[in-house]
């Protein structure tokens, strides 16, 4: 008999306070029409109070509710983040603690940026494959606002804050059919967070943190993005045994408005088969995917039997895709 992965349930998780492009005009040189014309953001969600493993349990719980699973049958986390409450321990396992999950179950953080989230599915679809795992919890969770430097108008218009995760368990009835997953480690430099790493400790006396947050050298992101997202989201389809015709969704990394479009024009779709959430929320990194394909799924548009192509580029660099069948 085969072995397959499957969604079970989905959640997605915002903090309250809103920062509107109207607001960033007061705090850097850039204007509402600007960001709207060049990226398609309008607002996006800041957290004050709450960290990032606080985040990651409240979508964790809405998935593992909407899975009708006991949480104690769940066999592991995983957490793709790039801005994890701490370096040690992994948010992974202050999100267990959270959840109060204790029946053996591991727990670990995956580093790919916005791309991390189709790492960490292509790892949990593995495991249960391998008999390693039956139900794994893959959790896409960012506090970028607190990495963010609010006097660089070219990074601080982009990001905002949110987590969202899937119940991925074992099934008879296939569910996650392709993964292609890349990197180009030569591009590293382009889009940076050194904050907080190890280079930037042993020489924490000689520079600021104001120094080393996020950098990213935008004309040249935006041009390897484009192609790569696009290949990606072809290859997807291409693997996974279905044609173009029978992809119901794309759900793309809410990164900019344009590359999303450059992408779904690869595939033949047409704008309403295209999840869009940048407007609302910004750019999460690695929990844009796990949040539109959760907000998609509770309002309607996504049901079961959905093909879905998911694709995302990021820091790395690193980019990649999956198709599944919801």
């Amino acid at each position: 008999m085969n072995i397959y992965s499957r969604i079970l349930g989905t959640g997605s998780y915002f903090p309250e306070k809103v920062l509107t492009n109207m607001e960033l005009e007061n705090l850097v040189d850039t204007s509402d029409e600007w960001i709207r014309t060049r990226t398609g953001i309008v607002e996006r969600r800041i957290a004050d109070h709450e960290s990032n493993s606080i985040l990651g349990a409240k979508a964790a719980e809405k998935a593992i509710e909407m899975a009708g699973v006991d949480k104690d049958s769940i066999d592991g986390i995983i957490v793709a983040t790039f801005t994890g409450d701490t370096i040690m321990p992994a948010t992974a396992c202050r999100i267990q603690n959270h959840l109060g999950i204790k029946n053996n179950c591991f727990a670990f953080d995956i580093a790919a940026a916005c791309t991390g989230f189709i790492y960490a599915m292509s790892v949990a679809d593995s495991m249960i494959k391998n008999n390693l795992a039956q139900r794994i919890i893959v959790i896409g969770s960012e506090r970028i606002s607190v990495t963010v430097d609010w006097k660089d108008r070219n990074t601080c218009i982009l990001f905002g804050d949110g987590a969202g995760a899937v119940v991925l368990g074992k099934s008879e009835e296939p569910g996650m059919r392709s993964f292609h997953i890349n990197a180009d480690g030569s591009a590293h430099n382009l889009l940076t967070l050194e904050a907080l790493g190890s280079d930037f400790l042993s020489n924490r006396y000689k520079t600021t943190i104001e120094e080393n947050l996020i950098k990213m050298k935008g004309n040249e992101v935006f041009k390897i993005a484009v192609r790569a997202m696009a290949d990606a989201t072809a290859r997807a389809v291409e693997s996974s045994g279905l044609k173009y015709e029978d992809v119901d969704f794309f759900i793309p990394h809410q990164a900019n408005l344009r590359i999303i479009e450059a992408a779904a024009r690869r595939i033949n779709l047409t704008n309403d088969k295209v999840i869009i959430t940048l407007d609302k929320f910004g750019n999460t990194s690695a929990a844009t995917i796990p949040t539109a394909l959760d907000i998609a799924v509770r309002d309607g548009r996504i049901n079961k039997g959905n093909n879905i192509v998911a694709a995302a580029f990021g820091g790395g660099l690193t980019w990649g895709s999956m198709l599944f069948t919801f």
